[in-house]
C-alpha cells in the first residue's frame, strides 16, 4: 500500500508540528491532550515485577469483544528513554476500537543492557497472560506491537522463543507482531551511540530479530515510512524477504512521505488518516486467525 498526503493532511502535518513548540508542554502531552478520554477506561500504574520501572497501563474499551486479541505496544526511544504515560495515544487509539490494550514500561540504558529491557518486556506479557482476563482481553491471543526500539523488543519476543520460555509464556499464546520502523536487522555495534546499550552482546546476530525467524511462527505486519532516516525501510524489507522464505504469513506496508516520527503520530486520533496506520493495523488485526490455545502455566 502507498500513501500520498493531501492537502488536508498536510494542514494535520503542520498542526501536529505546532505542538512542539507549545510553551511549557512537551510534545506527547500536547498531543495526549488532544486524545478523547471517554471512550475507555485506563488503569494505571500496575506492577508486573519489582523494579520501579516494571510497570504497565491498561486500556479497557468501554464495550469489549473477547473474541478480539490483546494489544501489548511497546514504545520507542533508542532503549534509552520512554515513559508508558507519555502514550496514553496510543492505547487510546485501539482501545477505541474496541482492543484491550497494554503499555508497558521497561527498564533502559544505562540502568540496563540488552538483553534486560526484552525480558523485562516478556514478563511484561507474562503479566497479561495471567491477568487480562480480568479486564476482558483473551489471554491466549496476545498480538506484541511496538515502534522503533519497542518493535525490536517485540520482534525478538515473537521470533526468539527464549524470552518467553524464561517467562513461562508458551509461543502459541502470540497471535501476532505489529511492527512499526524497527531495527531488525541492523548492527549495533556499528553505531557508537548504541554500543553502550548492547555491549553484552559477542556478535550482532543475537540481538537481530531476523536472525530467529522460523517456519511456523505467528503473521505479522510491518508499516514503514519510506521517507524513514532514523530506521531505514530496509529492516521491514529484508525481515519480509525472510519470513516469506520460512513461509510465515506477512504484510509488508511502505508509506510514501512518513518518517521516523510520522509513522508513530498517525497513531494518535487526531492526526489518523483515513486508510492510515491504525486502519491497517485494524484490518489486519480483525483478520487474524485463530491460533491453538495456548495452556496457562502454574
Amino acid at each position: 500500500m502507498l500513501m500520498t498526503y493531501s492537502l488536508q493532511h498536510m494542514r494535520v502535518g503542520l498542526a501536529a508540528a505546532a505542538l512542539f513548540v507549545i510553551p511549557g508542554c512537551s510534545p506527547m502531552s500536547a498531543i495526549n491532550a488532544l486524545v478523547p478520554e471517554d471512550d475507555h477506561q485506563r488503569t494505571s500504574g500496575i506492577s508486573y515485577g519489582p523494579q520501579a520501572r516494571q510497570k504497565l497501563d491498561v486500556y479497557k474499551p468501554h464495550a469489549v469483544d473477547g473474541a478480539k486479541p490483546v494489544v501489548v505496544f511497546f514504545y520507542g526511544g533508542s532503549w534509552k528513554r520512554g515513559k508508558r504515560e507519555n502514550y496514553r495515544f496510543a492505547g487510546q487509539a485501539f482501545a477505541s476500537r474496541g482492543y484491550v490494550t497494554v503499555v508497558p514500561d521497561y527498564r533502559t540504558y544505562p540502568e540496563v543492557r540488552f538483553p534486560a529491557f526484552v525480558q523485562d518486556a516478556a514478563a511484561a506479557v507474562a503479566w497479561v497472560r495471567k491477568n487480562i482476563s480480568k479486564f476482558g482481553g483473551d489471554p491466549n491471543r496476545i498480538v506484541v506491537a511496538g515502534h522503533s526500539a519497542g518493535a525490536h523488543i517485540a520482534a525478538l519476543l515473537a521470533y526468539d522463543k527464549r524470552y518467553l520460555a524464561e517467562a513461562e509464556v508458551p509461543m502459541a499464546s502470540i497471535a501476532a507482531l505489529v511492527g512499526l520502523a524497527g531495527p531488525y536487522y541492523f548492527d549495533p555495534l556499528k553505531y557508537v551511540s548504541l554500543r553502550g546499550v548492547f555491549e553484552t552482546v559477542k556478535h550482532p546476530d543475537e540481538a537481530r530479530p531476523i536472525t530467529f525467524v522460523r517456519p511456523g511462527q505467528a503473521p505479522s505486519l510491518l508499516i514503514h515510512g519510506r521517507d524513514d532516516t532514523t530506521v531505514w525501510p530496509e529492516n521491514s524489507t529484508e525481515l519480509t524477504q525472510k519470513l516469506k522464505a520460512a513461509r510465515v504469513p506477512v504484510r509488508h506496508v511502505e508509506l510514501e512521505d512518513v518518517g521516523h516520527i510520522g509513522i508513530l503520530l498517525e497513531i494518535a486520533q487526531p492526526f489518523q488518516k483515513e486508510d492510515g496506520v491504525v486502519d491497517t493495523i485494524v484490518e489486519f488485526l480483525d483478520t487474524l486467525p485463530n491460533r491453538p490455545t495456548a495452556k496457562m502455566s502454574g
